[in-house]
Parts: C-alpha cells; sequence; structure tokens
C-alpha cells in the first residue's frame, strides 16, 4: 500500500524537484567556457550551486528510498519473498518520513543558511556611561561565542565611552551557520543590575541595542559609484598625531536611500574607505530586502527575527542571574555563563521556534 503523504509533503517535494532541475542547469552553465571565463557569473552560479546542493541531496535520498519501496512492494506477489518484503518495507517507510521531514527543514531554512557573513552593530541606548558597558558586554558575548564556533571576527568601527564601554561598536563575522544563528540577535536588548558608580545599592535598567546585517558580495547588490557622495575629512576625537592630522576619515552617502555611513578607525583613508563601502553594502542590501519581502510582513508578524531594533528581545538581570528571551518565553538562570558568551542554548531554542513557524506557514 503506497505512503500516505499529506498535502504539504506533496507541496515540498513539488519544490525540491524543481530545485534539482534548477540545480542541474546550474552545473550545465557552469561547464559552459564562456561562463567559466566570467569571474563574476561563475562566482553567483557557485553561490546558487551551493545553496541548493543540500536540498537536492534529500531530494535523491527520497528518491532512492521511493525505488526501494515500490520495489518491495512489487515483491509481496511472490509468496517466497513476501515476508522480507514486509521488513523492508517496515523499514523504508519510517526512513522515508524521515527524509521528507529533514527535507521540509532544510527548504524553510535553506536562504539563511546560505549567509555565511554578517556585519553586527551594537549601540549604546537609554541608561548614559551604564548602557555604553552593557554594550560592551555584548560585544564580549557575541564575539566570545563566535570564536568558539570557530568563525572569523573583524572589528570594522567604534566609539569609546569616557567611563568604558562603547556608545556603537560594529563588527563582521564570517563563517558556516553564522546568519542562521545571530541573525534572531536584532533588536533591543535590556540590562537590569547595579552599577558600580551607584553608591546606594539600587538597581538600574539601561538599554543597547542590536542589528545584524547579512553581507552581500558585490554579485548580490550593485551600488553604482555615482549614487554614493564620498566625503573626506581628518578624524575627530583622541587618536595621536597622525589620526588628527590626515585627512583619512571617510563618510560615504547613498542618495537613493539617504543612508550614511562614517568611518574613521584607521589611519589610512584607503582602509576606512574599504570598512565603509562593506557597512553601507550591508545597509542598502539590508533596506532592499526588507521591501521586496514586504509582501511576506503579515505572516512573519508570529515569528522571530526580524531583527526591528524597536522590539525589545531580551532581558539580563544580573541580581537573580537570569536571562529572558521575550520571543519564546526561555528564561535561563545562568546569566553570569551567558554574558561571556555561552548563548548557545538561547540561539538554539530561538532556531527551533522560527523553524516550527515557517513550517506552519508553508
Amino acid at each position: 500500500m503506497p505512503i500516505q503523504i499529506s498535502d504539504i509533503d506533496k507541496k515540498v517535494l513539488a519544490k525540491l524537484a524543481s530545485m534539482t532541475e534548477q540545480f542541474d542547469n546550474i552545473l550545465t552553465q557552469m561547464n559552459d567556457p564562456v561562463i567559466a571565463s566570467n569571474p563574476t557569473e561563475i562566482t553567483r552560479l557557485s553561490k546558487e550551486h551551493g545553496k541548493l546542493k543540500a536540498m537536492v541531496e534529500q531530494y535523491h535520498k527520497y528518491q532512492d528510498l521511493s525505488n526501494q519501496f515500490n520495489q518491495a512492494e512489487e515483491m509481496l506477489e511472490d509468496p517466497e519473498m513476501a515476508e522480507m518484503a514486509q521488513e523492508e518495507i517496515a523499514e523504508l517507510e519510517p526512513a522515508i518520513m524521515e527524509t521528507i521531514n529533514t527535507a521540509k527543514e532544510t527548504l524553510v531554512m535553506s536562504d539563511d543558511a546560505a549567509i555565511d557573513s554578517v556585519i553586527v552593530e551594537i549601540r549604546a541606548g537609554t541608561g548614559g556611561d551604564e548602557a555604553a558597558l552593557f554594550a560592551g558586554n555584548l560585544f564580549t558575548m557575541y564575539t566570545n561565542f563566535c570564536e568558539k564556533q570557530g568563525w572569523k571576527v573583524e572589528g570594522l568601527g567604534y566609539s569609546a565611552s569616557e567611563m568604558g564601554g562603547y556608545r556603537d561598536i560594529s563588527f563582521g563575522v564570517k563563517g558556516p551557520g553564522v546568519w542562521q544563528a545571530l541573525g534572531y540577535e536584532g533588536g533591543g536588548h535590556r540590562v537590569q543590575r547595579v552599577p558600580e558608580t551607584e553608591s546606594q545599592g539600587r538597581i538600574h535598567t539601561s538599554a543597547a541595542t542590536v542589528a545584524v546585517l547579512p553581507e552581500p558580495e558585490e554579485v548580490d547588490i550593485n551600488i553604482p559609484k555615482a549614487d554614493v557622495v564620498e566625503h573626506v575629512c581628518r578624524s575627530n576625537g583622541p587618536g595621536g598625531q597622525s589620526v588628527n592630522t590626515t585627512s583619512s576619515a571617510i563618510k560615504l552617502e547613498h542618495v537613493p536611500t539617504g543612508i550614511t555611513v562614517s568611518m574613521q578607525d584607521e589611519k589610512s583613508q584607503h582602509k576606512n574607505r574599504q570598512k565603509a563601502w562593506r557597512i553601507l553594502r550591508s545597509r542598502v542590501y539590508e533596506k532592499y530586502m526588507s521591501e521586496k519581502n514586504a509582501e511576506r510582513a503579515e505572516a512573519r508578524k508570529s515569528m522571530i527575527g526580524s531583527g526591528d531594533r524597536s522590539q525589545r528581545i531580551r532581558t539580563y538581570n544580573f541580581p537573580q542571574n537570569r536571562v529572558t528571551d521575550h520571543r519564546i518565553n526561555l528564561s535561563l538562570y545562568n546569566l553570569d555563563k551567558v554574558i561571556m558568551g555561552e548563548i548557545a542554548t538561547l540561539i538554539q531554542g530561538l532556531v527551533d521556534y522560527d523553524k516550527q513557524q515557517r513550517l506552519e506557514n508553508l
């Protein structure tokens, strides 16, 4: 008797079949000498190929298991083979369903899994010096976590606070799965604790905002230089002789969107320009992608990972050693470890919840 497959599973299998055909077409194009000699086009196709590979492998596995299942069913008509066929069917049926479920999860998370480079921006919010210290705590938390994953972290720019910490800081992270993990960190983070400067022992509430931006490559987004106005000036603030006496600071303004980026951390104008372009490209890409996905906004209201800075996503309560993620109502009583980078449990809870929401909205 054929395996009963739900309508959603049939829809998923149809998508996977289409993706397999697309995958084969990409391979054909990549073997074309004309395309192979075009670095931009071959890079684009290689990325698309890599994105589809995991889903195509699951579909091929499903096809192989289904063929074996059909052969076993045919063997049922042979009395001598019927018992062995029944045993095979008993093993193949759950294996097929497991493969379909894995394929569904791979499909709904594939876009996130394909992004292996992000830019993280942390800004102190309400709370003055204490908010800047908290922004510094978040920076340490994320960089420690990233290092444990073996991801590459690169500082891009910062504005330090006089009392310690940062008014704002940005850094890049590269490695497999970075967006799938860090993409949920965008939003408002709140801290409750007694500041070191508080003589009465009163608990203060401060805040910081985090933005996590997918970092596109130039093949993903084309920003004409004519759309960007560049300003060059001397750097401000402390930094010694060369920082303040040479015109090394760069400010880029993307005229169509009004997005601006300033960079002055490096002594080299060239390095500041490179970093500013990376951040500008990410911000413009994120804006365009948000607009492109606006039609799905209603369906995603119940989902997480929107990255809206105005949304309070997490509270860090030091007196109770508690961290609470408000999106999934998850509280952990190991804040001392979380703030040092042990955030895997929080992230996994968010991934699991988001995955379930996406499956329900297929």
